[in-house]
């Protein structure tokens, strides 16, 4: 596999050999933690051939990480002489030790194309709040760590780190702790692989470290307390920053969680996961990552918070939707795409809103619900323009005729309700 880099327009993600990387990513916090050499290689097969190209995985995991061991009863680190468990000494000792784990399923990954977006620890670690933690991170050991993890991966080139983990960065300790791990990566695996940081609930990256040098790209989390959450507007906000970075929403809401962490709210579906990673990616998102409830948990006993086991969530319709929204992004000239919703006569808002999006010759509009799409012509470079609807849930575009590229022009869908969002596609044609 090639390394990652980013696009010198700073925008994207690129391979080594300069061609586009749509990064389609999954989340499997738990994977290290919680699956076995079997179980791993299942889920791994299963989202390859469901076309996702990067899996986000944390190896100081949420779930008691630290003291609870992995499916062969393996603890990441060992204790100081002050009992605590100690990031500068990870356990790497005996027959198939837990890092010998995180390596087979990295190189798993990797046999099948896939990169790991490797978070180096969650964030209770170093910020309890409502975790289990503890917390066990200083600026010291935060870098011997990080050196640790550089050396042990720096010849992998399917590594993508992240770090923060889902907290906030309130102390002046927070902040050190986070330079230090990306000081210790950086210096041991000599900045092969790019960096970023996953925030907390309807945050981004660029709140606390955009200015790093260190940050390669920013990621947001519109996170899953609300259904219809704009998470256009902070992709834009993102997009809009100085240094320009690419941006992606790293933590949508994912499919069949209890909206607002709360069963009695009900659940996001496929509706809403499919919204929030059209809109995300139409407003200048250099990708997307999908997430299900019982996936990133990897969870084995279904009740009513997790509903289900983790292999069954593996096939719910949102995950298998996904490849095509990779499918149109990679079908169009990948690194002149911009944001345009000056292509829209008419917009809306809350859950009706159309995000659009184009490149020199062709534009997209995501049009949640089926409503009818009202766009200024003229825009495109071309005299006609060839018009289709793409369908997000089977992937089919279908024809709907050739007009001249003047004036304006009101699209009908070809279906209307909550469940009938389609993508207006223009081509424009001499």
């Amino acid at each position: 596999m090639q390394l990652l880099k980013v696009h010198n327009n700073g925008r994207f993600l690129m391979k080594e050999d300069g061609s586009p990387f749509f990064w389609l990513g999954d989340t499997a916090w738990e994977i290290f933690h919680r699956l076995n050499r079997e179980e791993a290689d299942f889920y791994l097969e299963t989202r390859a051939k469901q076309k996702f190209n990067v899996i986000q995985a944390v190896a100081l995991a949420e779930f008691e990480g630290l003291t609870i061991g992995n499916a062969y009863g393996r603890l990441p680190l060992k204790m100081n002489d002050n009992g605590q468990y100690d990031p500068s000494l990870p356990d790497t000792d005996g027959e198939y030790s837990y890092w010998d784990h995180v390596d087979y399923i990295i190189d798993k990954a990797e046999q099948l194309g896939l990169y790991v977006a490797l978070l180096p620890t969650w964030g209770d670690k170093y910020n309890k709040m409502w975790g289990k933690g503890p917390e066990i991170f200083d600026k010291h050991n935060a870098k011997a760590y990080g050196q640790f993890l550089g050396n042990r991966y720096k010849d992998r080139n399917n590594i993508i780190w992240i770090l923060g983990g889902d907290r906030p960065l309130h102390t002046r300790k927070h902040f050190d702790i986070q330079e230090a791990l990306a000081e210790g990566l950086r210096s041991a695996d000599e900045g092969r692989h790019l960096i970023s940081f996953h925030p907390c609930g309807e945050n981004s990256s660029a709140l606390y470290v955009n200015d790093e040098p260190w940050l390669d790209f920013n990621m947001i989390q519109s996170g899953h307390s609300r259904k219809n959450n704009p998470n256009y507007k902070m992709i834009q906000k993102d997009y809009e920053r100085t240094p320009v970075k690419p941006v992606l929403d790293g933590e949508p809401c994912y499919e069949d969680h209890p909206i607002n962490f709360k069963e009695d709210n009900d659940f996001f579906d496929e509706v809403d996961v499919r919204k929030a990673v059209y809109w995300s990616v139409f407003a200048g998102g250099f990708g997307v990552t999908y997430g299900h409830h019982c996936i990133w948990s990897m969870n084995k006993e279904p009740g009513l918070y997790f509903g289900m086991n983790w292999k069954e969530a593996l096939n719910r319709p949102a995950a298998n939707q996904m490849q095509y929204l990779r499918q149109l992004m990679e079908s169009r000239p990948f690194f002149e795409r911009i944001p345009d919703q000056s292509l829209l006569m008419v917009n809306y808002e809350g859950s009706n809103h159309q995000q659009a999006t184009r490149g020199e010759r062709y534009a997209f509009v995501y049009a949640p619900h089926g409503i009818s799409v009202h766009v200024k012509l003229g825009i495109l470079k071309g005299q006609r323009v060839k018009v289709q609807w793409f369908n997000p849930r089977t992937g089919e575009a279908i024809p709907a005729g050739t007009i001249e590229n003047t004036g304006d022009r009101k699209f009908v869908t070809p279906a209307h309700g909550r469940e009938q969002d389609y993508v207006l596609i223009m081509d424009a044609e001499e």
